[in-house]
């Protein structure tokens, strides 16, 4: 909506899986399906031809992957569509970009990379070398094929690993709805780690901003950089960056579902449960690289953040 708003034209692809509610994401896409300078592609990136065709079709000079198998539990029961969309898909993606002359690829990543690194906060000069997810090697493999296709062909590409991303049009399956549709109902909500592991949560037009601007401003080979001591967080022998979008603020889980409480005006009953398998017990962007580059970094607090998705969600469903 963002890019329609400033004058853009926009190509966007989507497959409408049935992950989760289908009906949400029709909605979503019902607010700019109509809009004269926006074309929808109903297609899966796993597929090759039809993104092959996308990209011969409307050759655009930019483009922003956010298209993923996202969640990191689904994972235990299908293991192949990560791949298949994460991995496979990325790779078209990459293509075509290679194949049509992109000017900038922008992509997804998430703070999953940072996998067992207990260092805080999280930077992009850290080491990622240790995932404990599938959805996180994954994302892992992004970053890495990004940056041999920026070598290879000259491809200009930015990957964005995002922190805790949520707000209003998000994901059912996220904490946020969870917690929300329980309460609502009266019933009680898990609470992992007994709720004492603290999360960036970054809200989602933080996230928009975020985007667009790295997408204005393509990455160059970074001369500083050092073969002998080779910095993760950029190239010297490929256009490519990586940039956490996160908010700098980490807050604890239980003070996250105390102002749920206080905006639903209702509380919780909580049953406590141990940290969850492939769970990080805390996570903490460092936001210097991103504000330095492009001048912004997250500023919606939880209290803020939480009160607009509530809003949200008692229209939405009414």
């Amino acid at each position: 909506m963002k890019l329609l708003e400033r004058g853009d034209e926009v190509v966007g692809i989507d497959n409408l899986s049935d992950y989760y509610d289908v009906g949400l994401k029709k909605a979503r896409l019902a607010r700019f399906s109509g809009h004269p300078n926006y074309t929808h592609i109903h297609a899966d990136i796993a597929d090759r031809e039809p993104i092959e065709q996308a990209f011969a079709a409307h050759k655009p000079l930019r483009v922003i992957n956010l298209a993923a198998q996202a969640g990191v539990r689904y994972a235990a029961q299908n293991p192949h569509v990560y791949v298949d969309s994460n991995v496979t898909g990325f790779l078209h993606v990459l293509e075509g970009c290679r194949h049509h002359g992109v000017e900038h690829l922008v992509f997804a990543s998430t703070s999953s990379v940072y996998g067992a690194n207990t260092k805080m906060p999280f930077s992009e000069h850290h080491h990622t070398e240790h995932p404990l997810t599938l959805y996180a090697a994954t994302k892992k493999a992004n970053e890495m094929m990004a940056h041999s296709y920026a070598h290879l062909y000259g491809i200009p590409c930015t990957g964005l690993r995002f922190f805790t991303v949520y707000g209003p049009w998000g994901r059912p399956d996220m904490a946020l709805f969870l917690f929300t549709k329980a309460i609502l109902a009266g019933e009680p909500i898990k609470v992992f780690n007994r709720g004492h592991h603290k999360r960036s949560f970054t809200y989602i037009d933080d996230i928009v901003e975020g985007v667009i601007r790295a997408l204005d401003r393509a990455p160059a080979v970074k001369a500083s950089w050092r073969g002998d001591a080779p910095d993760p967080a950029a190239s010297g022998v490929a256009p490519y960056r990586l940039f956490n979008i996160g908010n700098e603020e980490t807050v604890e889980l239980l003070h996250y579902i105390e102002v749920l409480e206080k905006c639903l005006g209702r509380k919780a009953a909580m049953e406590m449960l141990p940290l969850q398998s492939g769970d990080v017990p805390d996570t903490e962007a460092e936001m210097a690289e991103l504000y330095s580059a492009v001048g912004y970094r997250p500023t919606v607090g939880v209290e803020e953040g939480v009160s607009r998705f509530v809003a949200w969600y008692k229209e939405y469903y009414s």
